[in-house]
């Protein structure tokens, strides 16, 4: 039975993702006259070599593309499942395959399904792709509570089966017990309704986010300070009045130059209720779903359970974790703000403290007069098409990649896609998607279209982000270079027998390590050199980066505690139920950052990591402890010293999830991770 199976998933997964073959059928052309590649073959995809023929299919099209799909990957699992079910292989290694061929179909259907309601321009599409999710969660909480399959799995002999195989057959056990499989039927019945109405909830809160864009409507007056390329994109209307939105192209550099307060005050306080109220009450509705589904299995909170799995294992090991980045900052942190306080007051002599809408303005003034960076001189070397191209070339100097533009349909306009190369071996495709659009996923993220598999299908990603087309701030490329680093985690890991140990499959407090490791090439002057150019064609000056780096280590104490902020709220609403989370929000800022809560807020409504992280939000500043260790290893003077940068790209990248994350870095470092250089970087 297992070798039909692995037969019927290779000849699936040839012909899975085809909006390429869907373009052609609307088109007339036959499958057979359209150019392959060794790549396209094993992707699925077609190569259109004609631009002009990269006309966008109809929502209609796209729609019943997504349905078609994932409903037939889910039929094709349930079929596999149940002739495992009826006739499982007698040998260890043929039942582990099995398994990994459903997990290998639910995991396409997901990533599509995921992808296209965050992305899609159309609202019935993204619709649909919500839709869609929903019969493949429920199938794969009814998997993990399948009593049989998991008799047949338990009965494994792992001492028939290599290192990885054995990890798998613990990991899997480990995920049926948590799934519930050996409670009453009563408890596991509730535990499927429980997790069909937390996915509805949390498609529900991330729909309100990306949907619940705000602006303002002001005057050109009241935009004093802001770049001239911005405004000459931001043009009055009929009325006089111009347009900002919430969203980060808008909302972002008008937070930092404009010099007018009110105009700040007022759209901060849009971001910081964007899906207010609506989410307010959805936000309860999934706490209360997990809180039950924990209890249900034995934890005493969702904070609880959800740690089990990561590198810090308990919930009070997160508190305690808080708590000492909190100490760890404080004193960074109230000498800066003491230097912002001093330079408002040089504007409004009577004030006596300092909040959101005078944060990032008056750190870009600090900067500019203390350190003498100009932000706005800044951007004029960071042109979009520039550093587009400056990423790739970095990341592929770093790690020996090449990446070839792959002329292929998708699913908007701006989307660009790179066939990936490694030794002149394509290993995986990526999809850019780098600017914002209506319905469009409001922040930046990296999402699977495929998770590679050895021999049967190469890893896809998509980095999506919401970057201007013109310049870009310098935090914008940081952010770029971290998003990037997942997605090179994606692909360098996906080279694996097994697809639970595919790509970024580490444990989630580990998985931001990379990536923020990764931005420390946005910092380096000879690095920014290669790409950082001006419209006259002069290159960012090395003592311009230096000021640059000065610049930035301001304000990384209260940065630290505005993040355990985050961190606390997202612990503390998982351990306990609360009757108004704006208060919450308001206790929290005040024990946690050295800045007030703004009035008439509710941050937690565009909170979209509450939904995603849950009660994990620390692993931000626990993935940052470890990627400065990490970087230590590195040699300031040249960052693409080969040997380092090998040792790192295959003792962590390449190996996905096939070891404990702590001994991915002891195998990278020689030694067990510390807390050594994130300490002395934060008291410089």
């Amino acid at each position: 039975m297992a070798a039909v199976t692995h037969a019927l998933l290779v000849a699936e997964c040839s012909d899975a993702f085809d909006m390429g073959r869907l373009l052609n059928r609307a088109a007339g052309r036959r499958p057979e006259d359209q150019p392959h590649s060794q790549l396209t073959a094993a992707l699925g995809l077609v190569v259109v070599t004609d631009l002009k023929a990269q006309t966008l299919p109809a929502a209609d099209e796209t729609l019943t593309w997504v349905e078609e799909t994932c409903g037939g990957y889910l039929t094709q699992a349930r079929g596999l499942a149940d002739a495992l079910r009826a006739d499982p292989p007698t040998e260890p290694l043929a039942v582990l395959r099995a398994w990994n061929d459903i997990q290998v179909l639910l995991g396409n259907a997901a990533a599509i399904a995921g992808l296209y309601s965050s992305v899609d321009p159309a609202a019935q599409v993204r619709d649909a792709a919500d839709a869609a999710m929903q019969p493949l969660d429920a199938f794969g909480t009814e998997l993990g509570m399948d009593a049989k399959l998991f008799e047949i799995i338990s009965a494994v002999d792992a001492s028939a089966l290599d290192a990885d195989a054995q990890r798998l057959l613990e990991r899997t056990l480990r995920d049926f017990r948590r799934s519930g499989v050996d409670r009453d039927d009563v408890t596991r019945a509730r535990l499927a309704e429980l997790a069909e109405a937390e996915l509805k909830a949390s498609q529900e809160h991330n729909k309100n986010i990306r949907e619940g864009v705000r602006s303002i409507h002001v005057t050109p007056d009241a935009l004093a300070g802001m770049p001239q390329d911005w405004l000459d994109a931001h043009p009055a209307d009929a009325d006089g009045l111009v347009t900002v939105t919430t969203d980060y192209p808008d909302s972002i550099p008008l937070v930092t130059f404009c010099s007018d307060h009110g105009t700040r005050r007022v759209l901060t306080r849009e971001r910081l209720n964007v899906a207010w109220p609506a989410n307010d009450a959805v936000l309860q509705r999934l706490l209360a779903l997990r809180a039950e589904h924990a209890k249900l299995l034995g934890y005493d909170s969702w904070a609880d359970y959800d740690a089990e799995v990561k590198m810090i294992g308990s919930a009070s090991a997160i508190g305690e974790f808080i708590d000492k980045i909190c100490d760890a900052a404080t004193d960074s942190a109230l000498r800066d703000k003491q230097v912002l306080l001093d330079r408002l007051r040089r504007d409004v002599p009577d004030a006596t403290d300092i909040d959101s809408p005078d944060l990032s303005y008056y750190s870009e003034l600090v900067r500019k007069e203390d350190y003498s960076v100009d932000a706005q001189l800044v951007r004029t070397y960071f042109d979009f098409t520039k550093v587009r191209q400056g990423l790739l070339d970095v990341t592929g100097r770093l790690f020996g990649l090449r990446f070839r533009a792959a002329h292929v349909v998708t699913w908007h306009e701006d989307v660009a896609a790179y066939d990936v190369l490694r030794d002149d071996v394509v290993i995986g495709r990526i999809y850019l998607d780098l600017h914002p659009r209506e319905g469009k996923y409001k922040h930046a993220a990296q999402f699977d279209l495929r998770s590679g598999v050895r021999g049967r299908q190469l890893p896809e990603g998509v980095l999506v982000c919401n970057f201007s087309r013109g310049l870009m701030e310098h935090s914008d490329v940081v952010t770029l270079f971290h998003e990037f680093g997942h997605l090179i985690h994606h692909v360098l890991g996906g080279d694996q027998e097994w697809v639970r140990f595919s790509g970024v499959a580490t444990e989630w407090d580990f998985v931001e390590a990379p990536s923020q490791m990764l931005e420390e090439w946005a910092w380096d002057a000879d690095v920014l050199a290669t790409f950082a150019i001006n419209a006259d064609g002069e290159t960012i000056p090395a003592d311009l980066v230096e000021r640059m780096r000065r610049a930035d280590d301001f304000g990384k104490g209260f940065q630290a505690r505005t993040q355990m902020f985050y961190a606390a709220l997202s612990l503390q609403i998982h351990l306990e139920s609360h009757d108004d989370l704006t208060d919450v929000v308001r206790e929290l800022q005040g024990r946690y950052s050295v800045f007030p809560y703004v009035e008439d807020t509710h941050f937690h409504c565009a909170f979209g990591h509450l939904d995603g992280y849950s009660s994990g939000y620390y692993t931000y500043m626990w993935s940052l402890v470890i990627a400065k260790d990490m970087f230590s290893a590195f040699d300031d003077a040249d960052l693409f010293a080969p040997a380092v940068a090998e040792r790192y790209r295959d003792c962590v990248l390449v190996q996905g999830g096939r070891k404990d994350a702590a001994d991915l870095v002891a195998d990278f470092l020689g030694r067990s991770y510390t807390f050594d250089a994130y300490a002395r970087w934060l008291a410089e």
